[in-house]
């Protein structure tokens, strides 16, 4: 069983070889920088969110809200800063979201906070292709870890979609929990 000690070094070799071992003309194409990728979100919003009041729980209990939303451009566009302002039945929520660009991995982080709360949640990681943005996490929901998934979709000059699902079970099954439909205010 020596080949395999001599099979690592050789597959290592070609990864860490100039191209990954390709010639030149099948190198892979350049990261795309995706530093611009909420740049349609930049504006104020009138915001409608549609909440599960009880996710993972068997909940089928939904409350809306109706609000703002604003979103403005911080560190030259490397990052952003959006100020959420609803109200609904279930009361008020007042959350700030602080996206910062990796220029290095590509990817975002959301940072998210509410008034109530006083601190951040787990960052969402992830990126935008396509035209659909999704970001990963994993937080503690009900006493156990589960997977969360954030996703930008339906963008255009005037609106915009987000969506929030959770998943117990390893990313299998999704349940929605949170869905945002934003449509813009400003010109």
């Amino acid at each position: 069983m020596r080949f395999v000690p001599v099979l690592a070094v050789w597959v290592v070799s070609i990864l860490l070889w100039p191209n990954g071992g390709m010639s030149q003309g099948l190198a892979q194409k350049p990261a795309i920088d995706g530093s611009h990728d909420f740049d349609f979100e930049i504006g104020t919003w009138k915001t409608h969110i549609h909440r599960l009041l009880n996710p993972l729980a068997g909940s089928h209990q939904w409350v809306d809200y109706n609000g703002t939303s604003v979103v403005r451009k911080i560190w030259g566009g490397k990052a952003n800063l959006v100020e959420l302002e609803v109200d609904g039945p279930a009361g008020h929520i007042e959350g700030v979201s602080v996206r910062l660009y990796d220029p290095q991995s590509h990817q975002w982080s959301l940072n998210y906070a509410t008034s109530r709360g006083g601190a951040f949640s787990v960052p969402t990681v992830g990126e935008f292709k396509h035209g659909r943005g999704e970001f990963y996490d994993e937080e503690a929901i009900n006493g156990r870890m589960v997977l969360v998934r954030d996703v930008f979709l339906d963008i255009t000059p005037t609106s915009d979609r987000f969506e929030q699902s959770c998943s117990a079970d390893g990313g299998k099954t999704w349940e929605l929990n949170w869905v945002a439909t934003d449509v813009r205010l400003d010109p």
